[in-house]
């Protein structure tokens, strides 16, 4: 199983947002050099999140990005369901619909396949982002090492 860009996108910015408070905001274009992403999908990325209440966002010479509550209560089953559906009904690991599958009829392959997404994001929603973080310190200071080597 591989998670889309949009779910991973989105996870990366959610542990970039762990890292302590900084003396300047959190931005969307310095965020996006620090992963090594789009800032075109990271601004995707970020509005939809800001439309879940898991970030706030503020425009303007002050603005920034952050995290709405403690790390602790994004729970990773939620933030994986809901990145991957972005608007679905449901995520989808094949699309029985394309090109006119000829087996659509005689197969329960997709009932399957979304059988174990919902045990593998129900696994996941004992963990929160606070457990996906190590040290939000150590993260602050790997990030900030990448930026002056470059």
């Amino acid at each position: 199983m591989k998670l889309n860009q949009f779910t991973d996108i989105g996870l990366r910015t959610l542990i970039y947002l762990t890292q302590p408070e900084r003396d300047f905001p959190f931005t969307i274009r310095q965020a996006a050099s620090e992963l090594h992403v789009s800032s075109h999908h990271l601004v995707k990325v970020v509005n939809f999140m800001a439309k879940q209440g898991w970030i706030v966002t503020a425009r303007g010479h002050n603005g920034g990005i952050g995290l709405s509550c403690s790390p602790a209560e994004y729970r990773l089953g939620t933030i994986i369901r809901t990145l991957e559906e972005r608007g679905n009904n449901s995520y989808q690991l094949i699309n029985c619909q394309s090109m006119a599958c000829p087996l659509r009829s005689n197969c329960n392959l997709n009932a399957i396949l979304h059988g174990a997404m919902a045990v593998f994001t129900d696994y996941l929603e004992r963990y929160t982002l606070a457990d996906a973080v190590r040290d939000p310190q150590s993260l602050s200071m790997l990030i900030n090492i990448h930026v002056v080597q470059n």
